[in-house]
């Protein structure tokens, strides 16, 4: 059985909230967005929510590549 929009969601959800954890990064109100998930149909968005300035270095820094010499 195909997984529904809002079951990928779910999953999706997940995924991110671990591959930040393996960064040592936390977003407290990482979640679906209740608004989106309440439409007829559901069209189920992920809320990223708000972050201190420490955490968007945190993720700025976890998404700038690295050339070889593991310098940015």
């Amino acid at each position: 059985m195909r997984p529904t929009e809002t079951e990928e969601v779910r999953e999706a959800v997940r995924e991110l909230r671990d591959a930040l954890g393996r960064a040592g990064i936390t977003l407290p109100s990482l979640g679906i967005d209740a608004v989106t998930l309440a439409a007829d149909p559901p069209r189920p968005l992920i809320e990223l929510g708000r972050c201190t300035a420490a955490t968007a270095r945190l993720l700025a820094a976890a998404l700038t590549p690295m050339d070889e010499g593991g310098r940015e």
